[in-house]
């Protein structure tokens, strides 16, 4: 078995796939409000910026590969963001369903989102993609939808609605290389931030929830499920922040260095921490980080807190 292959493998009792959902029973409103919804995009962002150890990412321990950035720069461009989630979660609500109008309005408010994360952190880029990839999923939750049983069901749900959205062009978009991760998104030929989206965020419905949920059922405590989930996204994910910044040999070095930190039996045993640290050694030796696998940690964790109804399982406390 590959080794990508056996990573999915252990996350067990996969999800539904993002495949449109068909359910029954008449429409009802999200059950949370646009605020609530916005802090808890807060509360994911800022558990994933706090959770430690993250190879060559920022965390307690320090700012990884990134001399722009720390702990308290990443906190301060998640407050400072709240507002626009709930900006987002109160268009999608009005318009009630995916189209190009709505993707039209979404932009806009997550390019102003843009500019009042730079003024949080002096012209630092924390949290860019993560206004597009929480962003949409903030959106999906807040439309109106069928009644649907499960809570895998209700995630894989939002998931296909932000995908829809995403599919709708953008009609004041940029030039395709104003990001880092389109630059590179279209040197490597891989699908980036914006293909994970349209796709249905696979990453977080097919990986990130499914590990995170088998770890915890295994008996990890919440941070090492927290670790083993990153690495799992990492494992899979042609990450254009590792691409950007190092080439195929960063990239492959996240896939590998990852897939050899679970092989080894994850960050509860001494081998799977002998093996992050020599993984965020390799990393930090190319300047190299996985920022995009952190934005669908964060992606995951917020549907996550979802499923739960509350945040009782941030490590944070957040006041939700």
């Amino acid at each position: 078995m590959a080794p990508a292959a056996a990573v999915l493998k252990r996350a067990e009792n996969s999800l539904v796939s993002t495949a449109c959902v068909e359910a029954s029973g008449a429409p009802w409103h999200a059950p949370f409000s646009d605020a609530r919804l916005a802090r808890y995009a807060i509360a994911a962002l800022i558990d994933e910026a706090q959770l430690t150890p993250k190879p060559a990412l920022v965390d307690r321990r320090g700012s990884g590969a990134h001399r722009d950035l720390d702990l308290s720069t990443m906190l301060r461009s998640a407050h400072a963001l709240e507002p626009t989630f709930a900006a987002l979660a109160r268009s999608a609500r009005r318009r009630g369903e995916p189209s190009a109008l709505l993707r039209t309005e979404l932009a806009q408010i997550g390019r102003q989102g843009e500019q009042d994360m730079l003024n949080a952190t002096s012209g630092s880029n924390a949290h860019r993609g993560a206004i597009w990839i929480v962003g949409l999923l903030v959106a999906g939750a807040a439309m109106p939808r069928q009644r649907i049983a499960s809570a895998q069901s209700n995630a894989a749900h939002i998931c296909t609605l932000a995908a829809q959205i995403a599919c709708f062009p953008d009609r004041f978009a940029a030039p395709s290389t104003d990001s880092h991760g389109e630059l590179a998104r279209q040197r490597y030929q891989v699908g980036g931030a914006r293909q994970e989206a349209q796709d249905g965020f696979p990453h977080v419905i097919d990986i990130g929830l499914p590990f995170l949920h088998a770890a915890r059922a295994r008996g990890l405590d919440e941070n090492a499920a927290r670790v083993d989930t990153l690495l799992a996204i990492m494992a899979s994910l042609d990450d254009t922040c590792l691409l950007h910044r190092a080439g195929l040999p960063g990239l492959h070095a996240g896939q590998k260095g990852a897939q050899r930190v679970l092989q080894a039996g994850g960050y509860s045993t001494s081998a799977g921490r002998d093996a992050l640290a020599a993984l965020e050694r390799e990393l930090l030796s190319l300047n190299a980080s996985p920022g995009g696998a952190a934005d669908l940690l964060a992606a995951t964790l917020f549907l996550d807190m979802l499923a739960h109804r509350d945040a009782g399982r941030s490590q944070d406390s957040w006041n939700i």
